[in-house]
């Protein structure tokens, strides 16, 4: 049976950062999409709410037939893992979680959304500080996939408000279908990797060497390989 992948992207950037990916999949014959969550890509002028968050990644999940895997990365990664881990369970087949192991909680989120609002305190919301980032740690492949559907600078701290009412913990623990967590070497979003890692024992933990945050961005075709193991796991159990 064909499995169909939905993309969820993280903060700040939209559904085309996983162009790579989309690439990849069309060569390999998969459906695929990738969705903009509210306040980011093509629905800029929307207000971030985590029910209409929830309620995208759950349209586009239904939208196919058949089996889906869902991918998040960062932000996409914590709401999906909030959004697999329901009660009852979504028609999710599978679940690829990067760079999403931390808790949006406490010292590590107070500390976000303060760099969030100096960065949009700048008189171009740090458009220039964000782009000389991915200048300097993204390959020349990749390095437009993050900004070519806009920067959500006014979308972030309202983002990051929401993300403290997810359950993650608890979402977690619920999680019965197969389950992939990819983290950078050097991602700050592994503070809480072991918790992790005690809550859903039988996931897969793919640590990528010689990379950060953006992981599926920074190394794409490590990235689609976890892709392609993924769905051949799904393929040879459905």
């Amino acid at each position: 049976m064909t499995v169909s992948v939905v993309f969820v992207h993280g903060i700040r950037t939209s559904a085309t950062m996983w162009r790579s990916q989309l690439d990849y999949l069309a060569e390999r014959g998969t459906p695929a999409t990738a969705v903009d969550l509210p306040g980011h890509g093509t629905r800029m002028d929307e207000p971030f709410t985590l029910a209409e968050a929830l309620r995208t990644i759950d349209g586009a999940v239904r939208a196919f037939e058949g089996p889906v895997l869902l991918v998040g990365h960062s932000m996409g990664g914590l709401l999906s893992t909030a959004y697999v881990g329901r009660d009852p369970a979504p028609p999710v087949a599978g679940f690829i979680g990067a760079s999403c192991t931390a808790l949006p909680r406490g010292a590590g989120l107070a500390a976000y959304r303060v760099l969030a609002g100096a960065l949009n305190a700048m008189p171009d919301r740090g458009l220039w500080l964000s782009r000389q980032v991915l200048e300097a740690t993204l390959p020349s492949e990749t390095r437009e996939d993050f900004g070519a559907g806009g920067f959500a600078m006014a979308a972030q701290d309202a983002a990051l408000r929401s993300l403290a009412a997810l359950d993650l913990p608890a979402a977690v623990r619920r999680i019965r279908i197969p389950l992939w967590f990819v983290n950078g070497q050097f991602d700050q979003l592994r503070t809480h990797e072991t918790l992790f890692r005690r809550l859903a024992p039988r996931a897969e933990f793919l640590v990528v060497p010689r990379t950060s945050h953006l992981v599926t961005a920074m190394r794409p075709r490590v990235f689609n390989a976890v892709l392609e193991l993924a769905l051949a796991t799904l393929e040879t159990s459905s």
